[in-house]
């Protein structure tokens, strides 16, 4: 069942000099009950601009936003069903961490054992149990980001929207946060918008991707079809690292197509909708390549080490740029300067809709 329903939405900022510039032009996206929907993009692309327009602190020009089939429009920010968490907490550091959960229900005036009941429950929720007493200079990052998470849901809203809250956190408890948030999630049975313009976040917590670029969804699919399908070249970019081949098909046989870049490099392609003569762009990822006896022939030029894996710079003999490959580290990895050969399989390769 659709929970929240945003159609047609724009909105326009005017510049210093004069001008116009859409923030969002003609967004149209539904969430479900129960889904995790990232919104990603560069900066400026109008993911925070409709992250503001959903709970209320930027008014649309035009278009409509409904949650439960029911207009926000005419609804304040205080008086709509979502609560939103911050990249910055936001919490009173004079107040205890329960205050601080409790403080909407208190302005509200929910009584103190409703809200002494509310509060304990929440923190539960965000694995806080018994911290309520201490302030939030006494917390750990990650245990601050738990306690807005907790006031956040205190109330038990039907959205919770997440404007980039783990962007402060160090790698390790970012990475732990992004998989605690996905359960709590799961739990709460709400929907979760989040914003971030970190891929790996994106592709590790959402049930779907909305990828925005200049006030437009480019694309919206789940984390695998996001990155396996895109269907632009501004999508294959900025979701991970990417080869791209522009080449022209040659010839078609069975399942497969033979195209050939402008320098000769040789590519198999899935052959579905494909034509003989037509340009196209394929996409192949660096782990989508292994070292072998034939393929494409090149050069190493570069060896950066990652750990596990080695990114291998690989210039092909017969002109073009370099491929990115992902190799696992050994003994008998490629130095720079070796000789390679390339191999990948032909359903690996994915041919962009817009070439």
């Amino acid at each position: 069942m659709a929970s929240l329903e945003i159609r047609a939405a724009r909105r326009h900022f005017v510049t210093p000099e004069g001008g116009r510039v859409a923030a969002l032009d003609g967004i149209d996206l539904t969430v479900g009950a129960n889904e995790f929907v990232t919104l990603l993009g560069p900066s400026g692309c109008g993911k925070t601009t409709l992250l503001r327009a959903i709970s209320g602190f930027e008014a649309l020009d035009s278009g409509s936003i409904r949650l439960d089939g029911t207009d926000l429009a005419a609804l304040p920010p205080f008086k709509r069903p979502v609560n939103t968490v911050f990249q910055s907490y936001a919490l009173f550091s004079h107040m205890s961490v329960a205050r601080n959960v409790g403080y909407a229900l208190e302005v509200r005036g929910v009584d103190r054992k409703a809200r002494e009941a509310a509060v304990e429950s929440a923190l539960a929720k965000v694995g806080l149990t018994g911290m309520g007493g201490r302030r939030p200079n006494q917390l750990s990052g990650g245990q601050r980001q738990r306690v807005a998470l907790a006031r956040s849901i205190v109330a038990e809203p039907r959205l919770l929207l997440l404007d980039e809250p783990l962007s402060a956190l160090d790698r390790n408890l970012r990475q732990q946060m992004q998989i605690e948030l996905k359960t709590l999630q799961s739990r709460l049975g709400i929907a979760f918008v989040f914003v971030t313009h970190d891929q790996e976040e994106a592709l590790t917590m959402s049930d779907r991707i909305v990828v925005m670029r200049a006030g437009r969804i480019e694309q919206i699919g789940t984390p695998r079809e996001i990155y396996r399908h895109p269907r632009t070249r501004f999508v294959a970019e900025f979701i991970g690292e990417t080869n791209l081949f522009h080449a022209t098909v040659d010839r078609i046989e069975g399942a497969q197509a033979l195209a050939r870049t402008a320098q000769g490099v040789e590519m198999l392609l899935p052959a579905t909708g494909l034509r003989r003569g037509q340009a196209v762009t394929a996409v192949l990822r660096p782990a989508d390549f292994s070292l072998a006896d034939q393929g494409i022939a090149g050069r190493v030029t570069r060896a950066v080490y990652l750990g596990s894996d080695l990114q291998l710079y690989v210039q092909p003999d017969a002109g073009g740029e370099e491929i990115r490959v992902t190799a696992r580290d050994g003994a008998n990895a490629p130095a720079t300067g070796a000789a390679v050969h390339l191999s990948y399989a032909p359903e690996a390769a994915h041919v962009l809709e817009a070439a």
